[in-house]
This record gives structure tokens, sequence and C-alpha cells, in this order.
């Protein structure tokens, strides 16, 4: 499945951001960091699935729930990912995780986004 990951700026930018890309793929899902912003086209998207993860560190505070955020997303079939993260600070923890089993067959690092 693709991946881009949109990092920087701030939630709302980047929710902006995927919300307007997710137009171009169907039966996308949409990992974020962070709490909803208010008012942002995800929630209107469909078949777009959104999940939210709490505000926090992908690969420090919430690698188990990001991995059960993927594990579900490739499960309901999602044909593109995306993951928006606050902070590039720990993005390649973040890429390290994503090239371990299973995610390295599984997921393929299309692109990323800095806003």
């Amino acid at each position: 499945m693709p991946l881009t990951i949109v990092s920087g700026a701030g939630y709302a930018e980047r929710e902006r951001w995927i919300a307007e890309n997710c137009l171009q793929h169907p039966r996308a899902a949409v990992i974020l960091e962070g709490l909803p912003t208010g008012g942002m086209p995800l929630s209107d998207l469909s078949p777009v699935h959104v999940q939210r993860i709490a505000p926090g560190c992908f690969c420090c505070i919430g690698h188990l729930p990001l991995r059960v955020s993927l594990n579900r997303a490739l499960r309901q079939g999602a044909r593109f990912l995306y993951l928006g993260v606050a902070s590039q600070e720990h993005l390649d923890n973040l890429k390290h995780t994503l090239q371990q089993a299973p995610y390295d067959q599984l997921l393929l690092a299309e692109s990323f986004i800095s806003l």
C-alpha cells in the first residue's frame, strides 16, 4: 500500500493538505497524531477512514497505538495511507518502524511531505 507521511506546520494545515489529497485516493486511510482541530473536511470525506492517536511522538509514546492503527487500516482494505505527524524530530525512527516486519512487506513509503 502506498504511504505518504505529512509532517510540520500545525494540525489544521496538515489535515487540510491530507484532506485535499485524499480526493485523489479513494479508500484512503488516515492516521493522525493529535486531537481534532474542528471544522476539518476529513470527517466529511467518504470512504476515508480516519484514526487519531493522542498527541505525542509516534515512536516514543505512541508506538503501540500506531501499530494497532496501522494494522486496523490494513485489515480494513485501505488502498492508500497517510500519516500526519507533528514533528520531523523523530522521523527517522518512524521510518525505521515502517521498514520492519510486517510493514516492510505491506507499505510502500512513497513520499515524505514537510509543510
